[in-house]
């Protein structure tokens, strides 16, 4: 964090990010259970740098209750500064939000709760959509990613992250690639895991991507697999969420500052 904001600190740079009085949500990914999902003492670490930099109430959400369990997450709906819970404990809106070729409902843990979200994508290959990391996330927020995941996800994934309350309350994106994987996502198949043993840190969530997917796509080469084009799978959606008509980041390689530290 103090090497992304350019702080001498990193309560500095969590300011950066958040405000006192904000109730911060931290976006999970529990899908495939406790093989590879968003790890507990990640999360544990984020909510620790929030409270020092004085945020006092933290949710931690995703789509199901029973998905977060199965990650190892403890459910608690109602008590202390940290909450954790699904979308099905609060519901979801009843009039849909629309953009270019979507229509959801959003969970109200987003709209009416958080007021700043955190997402903590996995670094994964995704059997449908290519990858799932940063922009994939946010389909945790909707009632119907079912729907949108033809012509692997594009323009879909790109329009829902163009939805009001996605747009205006994501503002940093912490990828969890302890454990990555580069193939048989977003299910865990531990054959095609490896320990990346590092974290992407970045307020686009396009560079994210574009970044992730080239670590994913170095390891296919490594084992000898095809790259995702030629299985049909290419993440084209991350160029559509960098072009004009969505503007979310920058999937430009030349234009992408990546800081290893």
């Amino acid at each position: 964090m103090q090497a992304a904001f350019d702080r001498d600190n990193p309560l500095e740079a969590w300011r950066q990010v958040v405000r006192p009085g904000e109730v911060v949500g931290l976006k999970v990914n529990c899908l495939a259970g406790k093989g590879i999902s968003t790890n507990v003492p990640l999360v544990e670490a984020v909510c620790e740098r929030l409270q020092q930099a004085g945020i006092k109430d933290i949710v931690i959400w995703d789509r199901l209750n029973s998905d977060l369990e199965s990650a190892r997450f403890r459910v608690n709906e109602r008590g202390g500064p940290i909450r954790c819970f699904g979308n099905d404990t609060l519901g979801y809106e009843q009039e849909l939000s629309t953009y270019g070729s979507v229509g959801s409902l959003l969970a109200r843990t987003l709209t009416q709760v958080c007021d700043a979200v955190i997402s903590l994508p996995v670094l994964k290959d995704h059997g449908i959509a290519g990858v799932t990391m940063a922009l994939k996330n946010v389909f945790g927020a909707i009632h119907n990613p079912n729907k949108y995941h033809l012509d692997v996800g594009n323009p879909y994934i790109a329009d829902v992250n163009m939805l009001a309350p996605i747009r205006s309350k994501f503002r940093l994106h912490i990828c969890d690639a302890t454990t990555a994987q580069y193939e048989g996502g977003p299910s865990f198949m531990p054959q095609w895991t490896w320990p990346y043993n590092g974290l992407l840190v970045a307020r686009d969530p396009v560079a994210l991507d574009y970044t992730g997917w080239q670590i994913i796509e170095r390891k296919r080469a490594e084992k000898g697999m095809k790259p995702l084009k030629e299985m049909k799978r290419e993440p084209a959606y991350i160029a559509t969420a960098a072009d004009a008509h969505h503007r979310i980041g920058i999937n430009d390689p030349k234009k992408i500052e990546v800081m290893e530290v």
